[in-house]
């Protein structure tokens, strides 16, 4: 029927239902619905604040910034990059409107849960400075933290010495890692850790290992870390506002 018809190649056509059958066949159809729905409740809240506004001046200096990034200052180049989407301007324009809307409607959704969300899981997201010594048996491993602790011996001098890991070229340190990052038998050693503290031996991976804490440094609730946790949370949101809800593909 003319009605199934979504994307012709010369005068061949791929219906609706065959793009779907596609989609199933390549395992992309889940992702692909998710897509349309997590549109879709969009769409619905940006309808229900109606009232929404962008600044003018936002809205235009996010586009100059778009095509600084993207090289797109000159005219010429950047009605050539237009062309190559299949944009015009105006839609060019109103996506980038569009899109700033949801950024207004992401920090509102998320604002009640973002402070109380970080708070709780704030050493989750502090990055701790660690060196370690890393040697194949655990008496060693023993021996050398004696030598530290007793004896007054260098940590940086055991590591060069010693480990057998990569950072013994520079004494042992690993340098900032996020503390979330760290495999759980690190995790549960250093969370009640001071700096300057040594732990260990750890059995990780066959190998023993020694860490001294050098340096937490806080998470701050900005930048990066303020985006990934709106975003996170946004996800929670939209996917909450289906929960319940019958979610039926009408085209089998």
């Amino acid at each position: 029927m003319e009605t199934e018809k979504f994307i012709t190649i010369d005068d061949e056509t791929i219906s609706l239902r065959q793009a779907l059958g596609y989609l199933r066949t390549s395992g992309d159809l889940q992702q692909f619905i998710m897509k349309i729905l997590r549109q879709h409740v969009i769409e619905e809240e940006l309808q229900s604040q109606a009232d929404l506004e962008i600044d003018a001046s936002l809205l235009e200096q996010a586009i100059i910034n778009f095509r600084l990034q993207n090289q797109l200052v000159q005219s010429d180049r950047f009605d050539q990059w237009l062309q190559s989407q299949s944009l015009t301007y105006g839609t060019f324009r109103n996506q980038f409107a569009a899109g700033l809307k949801i950024e207004e409607i992401k920090t509102k959704v998320t604002a009640e849960q973002l402070e109380d969300y970080f708070e709780k899981n704030q050493q989750a997201f502090e990055q701790v400075v660690l060196s370690r010594i890393v040697v194949e048996q655990y008496d060693k491993a023993v021996e050398l933290k004696t030598q530290i602790e007793q004896a007054g011996a260098s940590f940086e001098a055991l590591a060069k010495e010693h480990s057998i890991a990569g950072e013994r070229a520079y004494n042992g340190m690993m340098g900032a890692i996020l503390f979330s990052q760290l495999p759980p038998a690190i995790r549960d050693a250093i969370s009640r850790a001071q700096p300057g503290d040594i732990v260990g031996p750890l059995e990780l991976e066959g190998r023993y290992s020694l860490l001294r804490l050098e340096q937490r440094i806080p998470a701050t609730l900005e930048g990066q870390l303020k985006r990934q946790l709106q975003e996170q949370l946004f996800e929670q949101w939209w996917q909450g506002k289906l929960q319940n809800k019958n979610v039926k593909l009408q085209v089998e």
